[in-house]
């Protein structure tokens, strides 16, 4: 078990997960995001490259439109 921060909530996962892995198992879209992974903002074509482990901190961003 591994114990992370996402949008600021702990988070617990069974193991070491691929970015892009937890994102598609919650339905979201790469295409209309922005991820900050340990303070810094990351490129979408680093996305794969991206292991969730044990402390990280995530925030995962989507835009919300309106008037």
């Amino acid at each position: 078990m591994i114990r992370l921060t996402i949008n600021g909530k702990p988070k617990e996962l069974s193991a070491p997960t691929g970015l892009v892995n937890y994102l598609e198992s919650l339905d979201i879209s790469t295409q209309f995001i922005a991820v900050g992974y340990n303070g810094e903002v990351i490129e979408k074509e680093s996305f794969q490259e991206i292991t969730l482990s044990e402390g990280d901190v995530v925030e995962i961003v989507r835009p919300v439109g309106g008037g």
